[in-house]
């Protein structure tokens, strides 16, 4: 936890980036770097029977941590990604509930 879903994105853009992008997000947010995911999404995007590209769209599941800390993590989000030669980032955030996410048989 937190956790970064990326869709749009060729993995080994992902890959590149997700050393400092974590390191970022460590400073950022300040839970642990072992806390972090990134799941690469495979997905084929169609509209009119055509595939279509996308931007990349990234979902962060997290415990909420306030406006300003959010806005941050959406703001490196977007630096590294667009680094790497996209021109526009989604960004959504879903709030988990700690004692709605459990590690085994316990919760947060």
């Amino acid at each position: 936890m937190p956790q970064l879903i990326i869709k749009g994105m060729e993995h080994e853009e992902i890959k590149k980036i997700s050393k400092p992008l974590v390191d970022e997000l460590h400073r950022i947010i300040g839970c642990p770097r072992d806390y972090f995911t990134i799941e690469a999404v495979n997905s084929i995007f169609i509209m009119d029977g055509e595939q279509q590209s996308i931007n990349p769209l990234v979902q962060v599941n997290w415990f909420d941590r306030g406006q300003q800390v959010q806005d941050q993590v959406a703001a490196a989000l977007y630096r590294h990604i667009t680094g790497v030669g996209y021109g526009q980032v989604e960004t959504f955030f879903v709030a988990l509930h700690e004692s709605s996410y459990y590690e085994n048989e316990k919760h947060y």
